[in-house]
């Protein structure tokens, strides 16, 4: 046996990956962090870097918690307790206090019944969607949502599937007309802030037009809404998108491991939802739950954004986003009008994009470049992520690279 034939293949497609400009490389490992001083945020060293200090631009732990002692406290103290995994799959021997206790929070959090954690959102959303599309449902899926809702629909075999255009709610309200009375179930999935732009679905016109069209259909319409990126980073009190819009999807995913700082997803809906799912979510039953170490973490965590601090943190991160949307404004740069602490620099160039990141890195800042095909052609950005444990000074220094380079 040889892997030469195959080998000659994929070393093919690696090579037409770089030559699109969507080859990731090799990845940045971090080898320290530096607490934060002098009025900067934490710095990071990276292997084969030295003892250069770099500023991190693109995280996901938008509130700051990774690096929270109290949370690493409850991590450590429940490490000791409990082992340092759960050592079997949920309904053999691995569910642990936390991971029962952390569902109640997170279900009390959202004000639902019941909730579910799996070992990430992708793994949530992998492990749900397809339990809810059968040989009679439709699938409506937004333009621009996240690759584990497009994965999560290929593993399904809906009657028929459809894509309306980005925000589109026109769009999305024609297919429902269009397709009334020829299948017995719509699902309709989509992002609550989207990851690459950091706008956000109008689920409150969502759910209208469903409501409006759901006597059309048997079996009625599910709304389904990944807000990994949304909550503990939007909405006044980091309810993400409901809060937001005001309004309540049938079945609600999101992340332990952005805004929380920890590792993990979960779902939260009804105790039927929920039973059901415990039940035949393949993604749930044969893989191992996160640590209960973890799940501690992800209840400190919660606690936090439910206190005082908490509040405080998010009123921070609108105040650092609004300060980097404004001087990309002032130095003549393209971004996305919003609140969420994702900002993008929108360049639209592949080239320009790799020059810029290239630029950052030199000085010692930490850019996600995105390009086709992770976007769509002339969208290509930077994505910046602003986290609470920034500062007005981190802030600035950024600016003060991008000025460099727009001067030449």
């Amino acid at each position: 046996m040889s892997l030469k034939q195959l080998e000659v293949i994929l070393t093919a497609k690696l090579n037409d990956l770089k030559t699109r400009g969507a080859l990731k490389g090799e990845e940045k490992v971090i080898s320290g962090v530096i607490e934060a001083k002098d009025g900067f945020g934490p710095r990071y060293l990276l292997a084969g870097q030295g003892e250069k200090e770099f500023l991190r631009m693109n995280s996901n732990s938008y509130l700051g918690l990774s690096l929270n002692h109290e949370v690493i406290q409850a991590e450590e103290e429940t490490c000791r307790r409990f082992g340092a995994g759960p050592g079997a799959v949920r309904f053999i021997s691995g569910t642990f206090e936390p991971h029962a206790e952390l569902e109640k929070r997170l279900a009390d959090f959202h004000g639902r019944e019941a909730a579910m954690i799996f070992s990430s959102a992708y793994s949530t959303v992998m492990g749900i969607l397809p339990q809810f599309i059968t040989e009679n449902t439709l699938v409506l899926s937004d333009g621009l949502n996240h690759n584990c809702i497009i994965n999560a629909i290929r593993l399904s075999r809906p009657a028929k599937k459809d894509v309306y255009r980005h925000l589109d709610i026109t769009d999305l309200e024609r297919i429902l007309r269009e397709n009334t009375g020829h299948v017995k179930r719509v699902v309709v999935a989509t992002d609550g802030i989207f990851s690459m732009r950091g706008d956000y679905a109008p689920l409150d016109r969502i759910v209208e037009i469903c409501k409006r069209y759901e006597s059309g259909y048997e079996e009625g319409i599910i709304t389904v809404v990944d807000d990994s990126h949304g909550v503990g980073a939007f909405g006044k009190t980091g309810r993400g998108t409901e809060e937001y819009t005001n309004a309540r999807a049938d079945i609600l995913v999101a992340t332990l491991g952005k805004a929380l700082g920890v590792n993990g997803g979960y779902i939260v809906s009804t105790n039927t939802v929920i039973s059901y799912l415990r039940e035949l979510s393949p993604f749930y039953i044969y893989s191992n739950p996160i640590t209960p170490a973890e799940a501690a973490a992800a209840i400190k965590s919660l606690e936090i954004l439910g206190s005082p601090d908490g509040i405080r943190l998010l009123e921070r991160l609108i105040k650092l986003a609004a300060r980097l949307r404004e001087g990309l404004k002032q130095l003549g740069y393209e971004t996305i009008p919003g609140e969420h602490p994702i900002v993008p620099l929108m360049v639209r160039d592949t080239e320009r994009t790799s020059e810029m990141i290239k630029h950052l890195f030199v000085n010692g800042i930490l850019a996600t470049g995105l390009n086709f095909p992770v976007v769509p052609k002339g969208d290509e950005e930077i994505r910046f992520q602003i986290n609470a444990s920034h500062t007005e000074k981190d802030i600035d220094y950024l600016l003060s690279v991008l000025k460099k380079f727009k001067e030449g």
